[in-house]
């Protein structure tokens, strides 16, 4: 009487898939490293660490592979152990590899799949499963054909025309009879979409992200006409579409790369793919030239960037699990990262280094650091705290040079109604503050930061601080009260608030309504000039003014200019980057106010 023989248990399957993780590895390199994998043995460990609708998956978060081996025993897949573990290892040597190419990835199938953006992770998925496990097939010769056949579903009913396809394009990839992987109707338009995909696989196998969008707009169809159910069928394969899940928010993604405009090209105009270019004179085209609608768009793309919304929106689906005001902090930072002052350096006179004097007794509650062992141990053999232990006394000689200062910074931002909601569009007031303020901090300045829309409301920094976080958590704030800047915040933080310890420069940004606002203001022109006097940095009033000024106000410029105050005027808001950025290298980079 025959009997089956049992199915291997995950306990019987943990030794032989632990001697499989080296040789896939191997598969990419013998110079590959990555931890071992996360093994589950049981229901609970694959709900500890958040696995559902797969057997397997990535953490770019901190690189890890989890396999679930009580799933791979009820699949029946325990003999693919080098196959699964080499895919795995390829998702974080190749594909997507990294977080920061990882929402690359996502930005650009966000831009091929208008009205389907919630569907990127899953088509990333796709995509950079074929790129795996094509190249494992062909440079390590691995049987993943047998692994889908292992993995097919059981009934047509289980899947759809998307399915179909993308089977479809892996037996054309390996040269395998129609049916061995799919099942049920096979159309022409799948068959000719398919040779598509598998041409698309091969061209961009080397620079994988300039396909991502052609293959996207490529399955745009079927996603729409299976809304709903696209994933059907897919369920035990998804393997990174969470690869990104975290509190680690990936950089770089605050501006728009060209791929994201150009690359939503579908397959059969792509030069690279057909030899001829998309007007059909057949001369072949390079990479870097397409008609895109009726524009010719050619060489290098100007700098563009995304807007705070979309940026917090593909934050959110690469799953970034961050509260939305920290990643408009992020953002605004990214976007100022650029604009910065290099980390400055400074030549100290070589008096002026430590000068080793004499020894002092050390008393409990000093520094630990501060005891001289060596001294301690030749005065006594016997240590004992506050009775034996000694520490070194210094003294500075005096350099023949002064010591460089920094100007501590006073930034006043105006958050009245006529200035944008930070959070919801981008605003160069609070990213021109941003440039200058971390300017600054990278100076070793220290800076107070208010945002005011008075009469109205205020908000600001505790004094003067050193915390970028602080920083930009109050210049991403948002008010929307009053018109203008508040003269009265001059007066309570500077006029009438404590002793100035080191010079300060005065920045308000706003823009004609300030005139306003010292006029109406009691004593407004006077505490602006007193504000001056006690700061003994300076100050100056970048205004945002996008017309000729009128007589009125060539008469409040000139008057500003008479107490003292420097004026700047920009007629796009855009100049307000420009001139910060120049203010910032002027006043910070090189420091030249010197004090004793």
């Amino acid at each position: 009487m025959f009997v089956p023989s049992k199915q291997p248990s995950a306990e019987d399957l943990l030794s032989q898939w632990q001697a499989a993780w080296q040789p896939a590895l191997t598969a990419w390199s013998r110079f590959t490293k990555l931890a071992a994998p996360v093994w589950l043995m049981d229901e609970a460990q694959e709900k500890a660490e958040g696995l559902s609708d797969s057997f397997a998956m990535i953490r770019l978060t901190d690189h890890s592979v989890v396999v679930s081996l009580r799933q791979v025993a009820e699949l029946g897949l325990g003999r693919f152990a080098r196959e699964v573990l080499a895919h795995e290892v390829g998702h974080h040597v190749l594909a997507p590899a990294d977080l920061s190419d990882n929402g690359r990835l996502l930005a650009r199938l966000r831009a091929a799949l208008p009205g389907l953006d919630h569907l990127a992770p899953f088509v990333g998925n796709l995509y950079t499963d074929l790129l795996i496990n094509d190249r494992l097939v062909r440079s390590e010769g691995l049987d993943l054909a047998g692994l889908y056949q292992a993995l097919k579903p059981k009934s047509t009913s289980d899947t759809g025309d998307l399915w179909n396809l993308y089977m479809r394009i892996y037996e054309l990839l390996w040269s395998l009879q129609v049916g061995t992987l799919t099942q049920g109707r096979v159309t022409d338009e799948m068959r000719t979409d398919a040779a598509l995909a598998a041409r698309l696989m091969r061209a961009y196998s080397r620079d994988w992200l300039e396909g991502i969008g052609r293959f996207a707009t490529l399955l745009h169809p079927y996603l729409t006409r299976e809304q709903g159910k696209a994933e059907k069928g897919f369920g035990t394969w998804l393997d990174a579409v969470r690869a990104g899940a975290g509190d680690d928010i990936p950089d770089g993604l605050a501006q728009i790369e060209e791929g994201e405009i150009t690359g939503s090209l579908h397959p059969r105009d792509d030069p690279e793919l057909s030899g001829i270019d998309a007007a059909g004179d057949g001369e072949p085209k390079g990479r870097g030239t397409h008609k895109v609608g009726d524009r010719e768009m050619a060489g290098g793309l100007k700098r563009r960037y995304r807007g705070p919304s979309d940026y917090t929106e593909l934050m959110k689906t690469a799953g970034v699990k961050v509260p939305d005001h920290q990643l408009i902090m992020r953002y605004y930072k990214e976007l100022a990262r650029r604009h910065l002052i290099p980390f400055p350096s400074r030549q100290l006179p070589q008096a002026s280094d430590p000068l080793p004097e004499g020894l002092d007794p050390w008393d409990p509650g000093e520094p630990v650091a501060a005891v001289d062992w060596l001294e301690s141990v030749v005065r006594s053999p016997r240590v004992i705290p506050g009775v034996t232990t000694l520490q070194r006394s210094f003294a500075i000689a005096e350099g023949a040079e002064p010591e460089k200062q920094p100007l501590d910074l006073y930034l006043g931002i105006d958050c009245s109604g006529s200035m944008v909601n930070p959070a919801r569009q981008l605003s160069y007031p609070v990213l021109a503050g941003a440039v200058v303020a971390l300017s600054a901090l990278r100076s070793g300045a220290r800076v107070m930061a208010c945002l005011s829309g008075e009469p109205g409301e205020y908000d600001q920094t505790d004094g003067f601080v050193r915390s970028d976080t602080e920083i930009l958590r109050l210049l991403t704030g948002y008010l929307g009260t009053g018109y203008a800047f508040g003269v009265g915040r001059l007066k309570e933080s500077i006029v009438d608030g404590p002793p100035v310890r080191h010079p300060l420069h005065i920045l308000v940004v706003s823009d004609a309504d300030w005139f306003y606002m010292l006029g109406e203001f009691p004593d407004g022109w006077q505490l602006a000039e007193q504000a001056l006097a006690k700061a003994g940095g300076g100050a100056t009033a970048l205004l945002n003014i996008p017309y000729a000024p009128g007589i009125g106000e060539k008469r409040a410029i000139k008057r500003l200019d008479a107490i003292g105050w420097g004026v700047h005027l920009v007629s796009t808001e855009e100049e307000l980057v420009d001139f910060a950025r120049s203010f910032a290298r002027r006043t910070y980079h090189n420091p030249t106010r010197g004090t004793s």
